[in-house]
């Protein structure tokens, strides 16, 4: 039976962990004297991925120390356990990067601006997902070439959003908090709050055109648009263009993947009825409607290179009637290799993580066990109104609103399925937590270019193999 303590109570919980766990207790962060090698962790991560992507996924991480930063979530995992932490356990992200925040549709076919990768989920210390977020914009800004001032703004900014959040979901009531989310008109809302106190006109021009363009071209990211730039026609059908290594469609699976069209064939039907009958009866019966018309192997991101990610092109009523699944791979959460394992199997692990997390979620999302043993995967639309920010192109003002917008989502992630009342009272309203989650960040981005390097000189020596461009 759960616990129902009073309002009191949860935030006298809180207090009682700030004096156990001071606010500036992340001041000063240092290595553990035996920290594992990144070069090594990498390598331990590399066994459970796809050998021929490996180099790939190499590649695109040696493009800055913020591409690599994207891709070495296990190697801050191992770093995050020897942190204090205050005991206020949450559902975390997992892996709550800058990059992992953008916007999609609701089922209502409204944007709204929410967390969308969920591969490392898992409960823990809230601490864990604030650090990630706030060194990501540390190590972003930096790439972006911002001044020391600029970098520690956004970077406070971030953290100083997630407090500030928080201390406003201790005042709400619990389904307040479920039904809590930014929305497009929200994010234009307060676009123009941070235009009104900014100074210079052609910045604030630029702030809110990039912020329109980007919603604009979200609302085009749909199946349509998938079809026509990952699919061509032929003999009256569409199928998926080959692009290897990055998409490699079921027909070519026996060359490049060492699969038979027999076995593609069987593994694809024996899968989508499995996804199919484990949705709720209205989704169930709504997907009864499509078929699968091909399905090819596609590498997405960053730190999911290696991972066997899937679309597949299904037809509705006609051809130009599509829907795109994409499915995932899912393994262990980098953070179980210092926390307790999941009590789901991975792929559930992941979609379970997500419906708790956001504030809407796909209407497809689903997860079943893989035809070989000890495969899991997890289904979702392909492109559904998604859309995410060009991190490299930001500037101080658009990535200072941006941190605000994050630092928001991930206090109300967190407000869902952890004590807000109590993360409130920890936090309090002084800015000590603040400040020492900048030290952090700051000390980790220079961790994280010393990583960086060590990840160069493994490639120059070909301890690792990399293949850029891809």
């Amino acid at each position: 039976m759960s616990e129902h303590p009073s309002v009191s109570d949860r935030a006298v919980s809180g207090t009682a962990a700030r004096s156990a766990t001071p606010l500036g207790s992340h001041r000063g962060w240092k290595p553990a004297t035996d920290r594992p090698g990144p070069v090594a962790l990498l390598e331990e991560q590399n066994r459970t991925r796809e050998p021929e992507l490996v180099p790939v996924r190499h590649g695109r991480m040696m493009a800055s120390p913020f591409t690599f930063y994207r891709g070495a979530a296990k190697i801050m995992a191992a770093d995050l356990k020897d942190t204090p932490r205050a005991g206020l356990i949450v559902q975390l992200c997992g892996d709550a990067h800058l990059s992992n925040f953008g916007v999609f549709a609701s089922p209502e076919r409204n944007l709204i601006f929410d967390l969308n990768d969920f591969d490392e989920t898992l409960p823990g210390p809230f601490e864990y997902d604030v650090l990630r977020m706030t060194a990501s914009f540390t190590i972003a800004a930096q790439n972006n070439n911002f001044t020391e001032d600029e970098i520690r703004t956004v970077t406070r900014i971030a953290v100083e959003s997630y407090r500030e959040a928080m201390a406003g979901f201790d005042q709400m009531g619990t389904l307040d908090i479920w039904y809590a989310h930014l929305s497009e008109q929200d994010l234009v809302t307060a676009m123009d709050t941070v235009r009104a106190t900014q100074k210079g006109k052609a910045a604030r021009k630029t702030l809110e055109k990039r912020a329109l363009k980007g919603t604009a071209k979200a609302r085009t990211r749909d199946s349509r648009q998938a079809l026509a730039k990952l699919a061509e026609r032929v003999d009256g059908r569409y199928r998926i263009v080959s692009q290897p290594p990055v998409v490699i469609p079921a027909r070519d699976f026996a060359a490049a993947l060492g699969f038979s069209a027999e076995e593609t064939q069987s593994a694809i039907q024996q899968q989508f009825e499995a996804y199919r009958t484990a949705l709720p009866d209205d989704r169930r019966r709504l997907l009864e409607r499509f078929e699968v018309v091909d399905v090819a192997h596609k590498v997405v991101g960053v730190g999911s290179v290696g991972t066997r990610a899937f679309i597949a092109p299904l037809k509705g009523r006609d051809d130009q009637d599509p829907l795109f699944l994409q499915v995932k791979s899912a393994t262990a959460s980098v953070l179980e290799d210092h926390l307790p394992a999941s009590d789901y199997e991975p792929g559930e692990r992941v979609v379970q993580g997500q419906r708790m997390m956001q504030a809407a979620s796909d209407i497809f999302l689903g997860w079943t066990r893989g035809v070989q043993e000890n495969r899991y995967l997890y289904w979702r639309q392909l492109r559904d109104m998604k859309g995410s920010a060009v991190v490299e192109a930001m500037v101080p003002m658009g990535m200072a609103f941006y941190a605000h917008a994050c630092g928001w989502t991930l206090a109300r992630a967190h407000a869902r399925s952890g004590d807000p009342i109590a993360i409130a009272a920890y936090l309090s309203a002084s800015d000590k937590f603040d400040r020492a989650a900048t030290d952090f960040a700051e000390r980790y981005a220079d961790q994280n270019q010393t990583d960086y390097e060590a990840f160069l000189e493994a490639v120059r020596t070909g301890r690792l193999v990399a293949r850029a461009g891809v």
